[in-house]
């Protein structure tokens, strides 16, 4: 699929017509900036992001395994109209999912209702049946969720995929916001944008607010990393010198009577809440994986017991699998009692005869994806495949077609990026990060928006060579920007 054939968010069907009405000032700032000065701007953002070590690794590469992120200096900007389309429906989706998760852990309406098919759920790897019966504090499962949306018009958004187990990118939004501000303050004189920055502050106030009951009135709260050796450690020990918690490994901590201390030079300190970066499989050996040395030993004992809660709980990978997500419209349906506000891409399961057929017929055509699959690995983009990939993802989906579902190849939405040619347009989707906590959710206004960097490429994964942009929500009003933008 060619770029230039998208909807660009920015010039709208065609560059020589100036743009979208709402978008003129950017469109000028793009047009009347030389290219030897958004270069400059750039290299500077990319260089203070290489001073402080924001950095991710490529598992698997022997050379050049910590790298920045590119980052590109011509922002993403959501009118408030769009950004309130986008809320509602992110709302009602985290609400659905929560509802979900408590549902498939509980009582298991939605599988005596005939909605899924019961194997999908309890012969699912991601499924913790150790935790059947366990309502977590505050009975919030998925208490931060990324939700993926990518763009095909004007006003035709879609879900691409849902993380509800450790969803990481918010540093780079956050980051990127600080360093357009101080690069390019005269943009944030056009517009009057949203600020992001009170982010942590949220999280910090999420996490506070699903304290286990009879937890002190200040819950001691720390983020559980696996270490410096981590793709997202950069991240990891961000947040946690945001919000001022402490960022602890699995050494700091044990398990006392079913309580979670962490180790101090004053002395161990009960902790209330965790906020893991620690996936499922790792996070405690006597119940998972044995041998993991990144997990701590008795953690779901204590969880079970009620005495701390795991920001996000336990189990909750199983509504980042996209077999369930294939479900998502109807899930949706099920809890909230409507339509879905933000619908699905259009999804074939490999499982099902009838879709698989239509998937092996059409494999240069369609985007296929491991259930489990995640970062871009393990999928297929038909349309700029080899003839070789095409039959070798034939063979793994006829050997194993539950593992695989099939959606269309779409045209994403484009905004002008900065190349060695140029402004072009390249594609994008977005993840937003939604909060779940005991007073409700809460959406901080902004997300990260990930750029494919080859030019016709649908990849936006940092793994897999994309880069990413500041997204700038804009204020409905004069008087909504009376509070000022960070």
């Amino acid at each position: 699929m060619s770029a230039n054939r998208a909807f660009d968010e920015i010039w709208g069907m065609d560059e020589g017509h100036g743009g979208r009405p709402e978008f003129t000032e950017l469109a000028d700032w793009i047009r009347n900036t030389p290219p030897a000065e958004l270069e400059r701007r750039q290299q500077a953002a990319e260089a203070a992001f290489r001073q402080l070590g924001i950095t991710f690794a490529v598992y698997g590469e022997e050379e050049s395994s910590e790298r920045i992120i590119p980052f590109d200096i011509v922002p993403r900007i959501f009118t408030a109209k769009e950004w309130a389309h986008l809320s509602e429906g992110l709302v009602q989706r985290v609400e659905a999912i929560n509802a979900f998760l408590a549902d498939i852990y509980g009582e298991r309406k939605i599988l005596d209702d005939g909605v899924l098919p019961p194997e999908l759920i309890l012969a699912n790897p991601q499924f913790r049946g150790i935790l059947a019966g366990q309502r977590p504090p505050h009975g919030i499962f998925a208490h931060i969720c990324g939700i993926d949306l990518v763009r095909t018009g004007p006003k035709d958004f879609f879900v691409l995929e849902d993380n509800a187990r450790t969803p990481s990118g918010v540093s780079y939004m956050l980051e990127n916001r600080e360093a357009m501000l101080r690069l390019c303050p005269e943009l944030f004189e056009k517009f009057r944008v949203r600020h992001v920055d009170n982010y942590t502050d949220m999280l910090l106030e999420t996490m506070c607010s699903v304290a286990p009951n009879g937890a002190r009135s200040q819950p001691v709260c720390v983020l559980l990393t696996p270490g410096h050796f981590n793709s997202a450690f950069y991240e990891h020990s961000f947040l946690a010198d945001s919000m001022g918690i402490e960022l602890v490994e699995a050494a700091d901590l044990e398990v006392d009577d079913d309580f979670v201390w962490m180790r101090t030079i004053e002395g161990r300190v009960k902790v209330d809440v965790i906020y893991r970066r620690i996936d499922d499989d790792y996070i405690d050996p006597l119940i998972f994986r044995p041998d993991s040395m990144l997990g701590v030993p008795g953690l779901i004992a204590a969880y079970l017991a009620g005495n701390v809660a795991l920001v996000n709980a336990p189990g909750t990978g199983i509504a980042d699998d996209k077999a369930i997500y294939s479900y998502m419209p109807e899930i949706v349906r099920y809890y909230s009692g409507g339509e879905a506000k933000l619908p699905n891409v259009e999804t074939w399961r490999c499982r099902e005869p009838e879709a698989l057929k239509y998937t092996l017929d059409n494999l240069e055509k369609l985007v296929v994806k491991l259930v489990d699959g995640s970062g871009g690995y393990g999928m297929l983009v038909g349309p700029t495949a080899t003839k070789q990939q095409i039959e070798n993802f034939r063979a793994a989906l006829i050997a194993e077609p539950h593992r695989y579902i099939a959606q269309p190849t779409l045209a994403l939405s484009t905004v002008p990026t900065l190349t060695e040619k140029g402004v072009a347009p390249r594609h994008v989707d977005f993840r937003p990060f939604v909060l779940s906590g005991a007073e409700g959710v809460q959406i901080v206004p902004g997300g990260l928006t990930r750029v494919a960097l080859r030019e016709g490429s649908l990849v936006v994964n940092s793994s897999q060579g994309g880069g990413t942009k500041d997204s700038l929500i804009l204020r409905e009003t004069a008087e909504d920007a009376a509070g000022g933008q960070g």
